[in-house]
């Protein structure tokens, strides 16, 4: 019975799908290049094949013409019947159509003679199987066949796990890096049509939510999905006890991460579904998860997605466009003297397609997956828009443009959810915002690591710049995920990488002790100073004094380091310890830290240009463990937006200034969330509140719906 009822919904979707079919530029462009690969591909048959005689050299084309008339009527059909038979059900349906098409086409077409039947016969079926492989491979790459292949996939798992529950379930979308502004731009500019349906029919509500510091996705990532607010002061920073730099994005360091997390009680703890996360939120089935990375497995049915599932044709031609695209976008920032911008060849070309088009498919297809199993809440990150933006300016065109992408996923799995046959609740979240700005290093001609080394009276290390390492997540997590594998894929991975399940180790995964060491050095070195860098946001420590190391010692230890920082015109504020007072010190002033905005101070504020919540994020950050003796933010021109980042970012984040610190909640009208201004914190216990309503979490005495 569940089969009979997979067929009816699959044969009501090819209707559905071949109903909604319009003719768009890409899909006249996909006709044009169908009719003229056919008919070069009969053309050439023909000619070569002995016995196939033509008296007259337009019979070719008329039979080209004919073989476009009818496969324009079978076409969509064709495409829609993706859905039954996917993607290299298409290739063979592909062939059997063709030839049927030749076969009627060669009958009822004059001017075509052959000594042997079979020869025509022969040359139709390579005429075939050369224009439907080539077709294939552009048709399996389009939107069209990937919708479809996702939606039929999405059917028949539905189908074969049985009904569904009837409460609804949570699928929430992070759209990594977007802020609450840029997202209210990008849909009154009509880039994201179905985020302005939801916001104009009342469905959905926007709402603002204030991340603090840091504003960076590990910390964003702990309060949305844990709770927790005290034990990620940045991306990365040094531990004194272990004499260690954890870094959020490496598989081992994010395990040890969630460890100090997780309480068993997270946002996923009841049954939810992590994908492509740093943190599972205690999610038992946990998918491209950076603190436990693995590949999806047969359990959950998409390890063959890299062959087939998903289209390995798609992945293949859409990551060579991105490839080009992005070759041609950064070309053209050059010969354009876009300011500012940082160099965008290199190994970026290839991580953008690997963020973009591969990562962004596996995620769909995993969560499409999910949804048609019915799991209860699912959280998935997508992190095209903050890979881009790093790169090219969270303001580019480029950047903007991947929302509008990020918009159809959205859309996709509205569908996936109307043929799964149960309700989801959508929520979008991000979890930072992004500033744009000259880097410091292009401003003032140094990297911070040098120009500490010089204040410290230590030699710097010469040579290139590193690679910042946040870009390099996405492949940390698939390497690690296939080398943890058990089958052929992850004895393969081993082998390239020579570990067994080591993480991969990218450029700016290393230990930045002023560009020198990977251990900490010994005390007394002049190098004893550690830099480590998140965006626009710094921690500097002094490796051999235990504990936070006030200014009078920093002073008495190194007599340059805090003032020579505080002067730095690219350097907004140092953060330090004065006694009992936390104290913000910049190139004209200096003020206290404290609950009381009038406590001490003198000159001018530094910082007066990051606006009114800037001391309260910065006592925030200072009650975190592991914070630096001197914390470091870049400088901000609030005319333009423009922050520096101590990496080599155009567009940054981690610190203050711009709309770093702006993230989004989209959430359905019927949600119950707070009327003050939300923080982190809210946002976790508006969503927990919400699973409790839906009946999809249990409170701690274990009562359903509480």
């Amino acid at each position: 019975m569940p089969q009979a009822s997979s067929v009816r919904r699959r044969i009501r979707l090819i209707g559905v799908l071949a109903g909604e079919w319009r003719p768009t530029w890409p899909r006249i462009r996909a006709m044009i290049r169908y009719v003229l690969t056919s008919y070069v591909a009969l053309g050439v048959a023909l000619w070569l094949l002995p016995g196939v005689q033509s008296s007259d050299v337009g019979a070719v084309a008329l039979l080209a013409i004919v073989v476009i008339v009818v496969g324009a009527v079978l076409r969509t059909l064709l495409l829609a019947m993706t859905v039954v038979l996917g993607s290299f059900g298409l290739l063979i349906a592909g062939v059997v159509l063709q030839v049927v098409i030749l076969g009627i086409a060669l009958a009822v077409t004059p001017g075509l003679q052959s000594d042997n039947a079979a020869d025509v016969v022969f040359a139709a079926w390579i005429a075939t199987a050369a224009g439907a492989m080539i077709n294939w491979l552009f048709d399996a790459g389009s939107e069209d066949a990937f919708l479809a292949q996702v939606l039929g996939r999405a059917v028949r798992l539905s189908a074969v796990d049985g009904e569904q529950p009837d409460r609804p379930g949570l699928l929430i979308v992070q759209l990594d890096g977007v802020s609450a502004p840029l997202l209210r731009h990008a849909v009154t500019a009509g880039t994201m049509p179905n985020v302005s349906r939801w916001l104009r029919s009342g469905s959905h509500e926007l709402r603002d939510w204030h991340t603090g510091l840091p504003a960076t996705t590990p910390a964003g990532q702990a309060v949305l999905l844990h709770g927790d607010t005290e034990h990620i002061p940045s991306f990365r920073w040094y531990e004194k006890d272990t004499g260690k730099i954890l870094v959020a994005n490496r598989p081992g360091d994010a395990a040890e991460i969630e460890k100090r997390l997780s309480d068993g009680q997270g946002l996923l703890a009841y049954d939810g579904v992590s994908v492509s996360n740093l943190f599972s939120g205690d999610a038992p089935t946990r998918l491209l998860t950076m603190s436990d990375a693995r590949l999806p497995s047969a359990k959950h049915g998409v390890a063959a997605y890299a062959v087939a599932r998903s289209g390995l044709a798609r992945s293949l031609v859409v990551f060579a466009g991105e490839v080009v695209t992005e070759w041609y976008q950064g070309r053209r920032q050059r010969l354009r003297d876009v300011q500012p911008r940082v160099r965008r060849g290199g190994v970026f070309v290839l991580l953008r397609g690997v963020t973009t088009v591969i990562l962004r498919d596996l995620n769909v297809s995993i969560v499409a997956e999910q949804m048609a199993r019915g799991a209860p809440t699912i959280y998935v990150d997508f992190v095209d828009y903050d890979e881009v933006a790093h790169h090219a300016g969270p303001s580019r065109p480029e950047a903007v443009r991947t929302l509008d992408g990020l918009d159809d996923v959205i859309g996709l799995f509205e569908r996936v959810a109307e043929e799964v046959g149960r309700r989801y609740e959508i929520v979008l979240v991000s979890d930072h915002g992004q500033a744009q700005g000259a880097t410091f290093r292009q401003l003032s001609g140094a990297t911070l690591d040098d120009t500490v080394a010089a204040l410290v009276a230590s030699t710097p290390t010469a040579g290139p710049v590193r690679t910042p390492a946040e870009p390099w997540g996405p492949v940390n997590v698939l390497l690690t995920g296939a080398a943890r594998s058990d089958d052929i894929v992850g004895g393969a991975t081993r082998g390239l990488m020579r570990t067994k399940v080591e993480p991969v180790q990218a450029p700016g995964d290393v230990q930045v002790a002023l560009g020198r060491a990977k251990q900490p050095p010994a005390a007394g070195d002049p190098a004893d100073v550690v830099v480590v860098v998140s965006g626009s946001l710094s921690h500097v420590y002094l490796t051999d004094e235990p504990g936070r190391v006030d200014r009078a010692r920093i002073e008495q230890r190194h007599p340059e380091l805090v003032g020579g920082l505080a002067r730095h015109p690219h350097v907004g504020a140092v953060i330090v310890r004065d006694g009992d007072d936390l104290v913000a010190l910049g190139t004209d002033g200096w003020r206290v830290l404290a609950d009381d905005a009038t406590t001490g101070g003198e000159g001018t504020d530094p910082l007066a240009v990051y606006g009114d919540r800037a001391a309260a994020d910065l006592l925030a950050l200072d009650g975190r463990e592991n914070v630096g003796d001197l914390v470091l933010l870049g400088c901000h021109d609030p005319s333009l937006g423009d922050v520096a980042a101590f990496e080599e970012l155009v567009g940054s984040h981690g610190g203050l200034g711009g709309e770093q610190t702006s993230a989004l909640l989209i959430h359905p009208s019927q949600m119950r969330v707070p009327v003050a201004d939300l923080s982190g914190t809210d946002v976790f216990e508006a969503l927990r509140t919400h699973q409790r309503t839906l009946g999809l979490r249990e409170d701690e005495a274990g009562e359903p719906g509480a």
